[in-house]
């Protein structure tokens, strides 16, 4: 038997989250910079407690995140069993279905686990903006 399954590789991919609220930008061309300094979540294999700083960069298009939403949502993680990489990618594809931005970044530095740091980064940009 592995020591890791399909079930822990995609442990908490698709559980739901509080929603992402937005609000109608209106400027164009600037960024918006959001850090998570005490971000918990949960190893789904040894349920152990993971931490970490996450960063959320987004250039807003027709709507920006209200922050009371992302803090509930980012806060639903604490239980969640989750790997970080997951965690930094889940947030991503969330961020994006919420707001349809020009493009977006989540960075996810988590702290030391058996002496060694993880820093992951996902990335979006949209191909074409709509008219």
């Amino acid at each position: 038997m592995p020591d890791y399954t399909d079930e822990h590789a995609q442990a908490g991919i698709d559980t739901e989250l509080p929603a992402l609220e937005t609000w109608p930008n209106q400027f164009k061309g600037y960024r918006i910079k959001t850090e998570i300094p005490e971000f918990t979540s949960v190893c789904p294999k040894t349920g152990l407690p993971d931490f970490g700083k996450l960063t959320i960069q987004y250039q807003p298009d027709r709507l920006c995140i209200e922050l009371k939403s992302l803090k509930i949502y980012i806060l639903a993680y604490r239980d969640l069993g989750i790997f970080y990489e997951n965690v930094v990618n889940r947030i991503l594809r969330d961020v994006v279905d919420a707001i349809d931005p020009v493009w977006a970044r989540v960075q996810g530095d988590f702290t030391p686990r058996g002496g060694l740091n993880s820093s992951v980064d996902a990335e979006y940009r949209a191909e074409k903006r709509k008219p």
